[in-house]
C-alpha cells in the first residue's frame, strides 16, 4: 500500500545583504505555517531571477506560498511613481516571484500570496499599488505599532467583510472575520483578472483570489501565518491551500 506523501510546498525567498554576504532568507513563521497550518513539507525557493529554472520547478512543486516581507515591490513594475528615498527593495526577488506568479497560476500550481506576496499578484496581473497607504486620505490605519510587544503588533486590528459565495466565504464558513493588519501599502487599482474576496470597513481590498485559475490560487493583505493554530480563521485558509497541494501531488504520485 502506497502511502500518501505530504505536498512539497514552495516558499519564495528574500534576497537579503547580511555583514559581507548576500543570503536568502524566510521567516520562520511562514514555514511553520506550512508546516502545522497546511501539513506540507516546505522547500524554500531563492530569488534568483532569470538563473531559477522555473520549469523544472514547477514540476517538483505542488503548491507556491508567496511570503510577506519587509521590502516593496519596485514601483517600475506597476508604472507607480519613484518611492520615497530609503523605502527598502528587493528587486531580485521582484525579478523571481512576478513572472513565477504567473507560470504557476497558468500551470495549475496552486498559489497563496500574503502580504508582499498579495501585492506580488496584484502587480503580476496587472494592478497598481498605493505606496504610502496612510498618506492617501480616507483610510484607516494599516500599520502595527512598532513600538508594541510582537504579539500586540500581530494582534486582532479591524474587522474584514467576506465576499459571500467567495473562494474565502466558502473554506472559512464565515462572513466577516478580525484579521491583523501590518502592512503601508495596499491595492489601488485591482489586477486583470483577480476577484475580491474581502474588504476592510474603509473599502481597501484586503484579499482576492484569481478567477480564471484552474486551482487555489488566493492573495490576502493580512498574516494568516502567525501562530496558525490558535485561530480557526487563518487555519481555514492553510488547510485550504494543503488540500489543494495534496490534490495535485496524489496526481502527481
Amino acid at each position: 500500500m502506497s502511502v500518501l506523501r505530504k505536498p512539497v510546498i514552495g516558499i519564495v525567498c528574500c534576497s537579503e545583504q547580511l555583514g559581507l554576504h548576500p543570503f536568502n532568507i524566510v521567516g520562520e513563521k511562514y514555514i511553520l505555517g506550512v508546516v502545522d497550518g497546511a501539513n506540507g513539507l516546505p522547500l524554500l525557493i531563492p530569488a534568483l531571477g532569470e538563473r531559477l529554472d522555473s520549469d523544472q520547478l514547477l514540476e517538483m512543486l505542488d503548491g507556491i506560498l508567496f511570503t510577506g516581507s519587509p521590502s516593496n515591490v519596485e514601483p517600475h513594475h506597476y508604472r507607480g511613481p519613484d518611492s520615497v528615498e530609503g523605502t527598502k527593495h528587493d528587486p531580485k526577488r521582484d525579478a523571481t516571484t512576478l513572472p513565477l506568479i504567473r507560470a504557476a497560476i497558468d500551470r495549475g500550481v496552486p498559489v497563496l500570496g500574503i502580504c508582499r506576496g498579495f501585492q506580488e499578484m496584484n502587480v503580476a496581473f496587472g494592478g497598481t499599488l498605493h505606496q504610502r497607504l496612510y498618506e492617501v486620505g480616507g483610510y484607516i490605519e494599516h500599520r502595527e505599532d512598532k513600538n508594541q510587544p510582537v504579539d500586540v503588533q500581530y494582534g486582532p486590528a479591524h474587522e474584514v467583510r467576506l465576499e459571500p459565495g467567495g473562494l474565502l466565504y466558502e473554506i472559512s464558513g464565515c462572513s466577516s472575520a478580525q484579521v491583523n493588519s501590518l502592512h503601508t501599502q495596499g491595492v489601488a487599482t485591482l489586477g486583470t483578472g483577480l476577484q475580491p474576496e474581502a474588504t476592510a470597513p474603509d473599502g481597501l481590498i484586503e484579499a482576492f483570489s484569481v478567477s480564471q485559475a484552474t486551482q487555489f490560487a488566493l492573495g490576502v493583505q493580512w498574516h494568516p501565518e502567525w501562530q496558525v493554530t490558535q485561530t480557526p480563521f487563518y487555519l481555514s485558509i492553510f488547510q485550504a491551500f494543503g488540500n489543494a497541494c495534496r490534490a495535485r501531488a496524489s496526481r502527481h504520485s
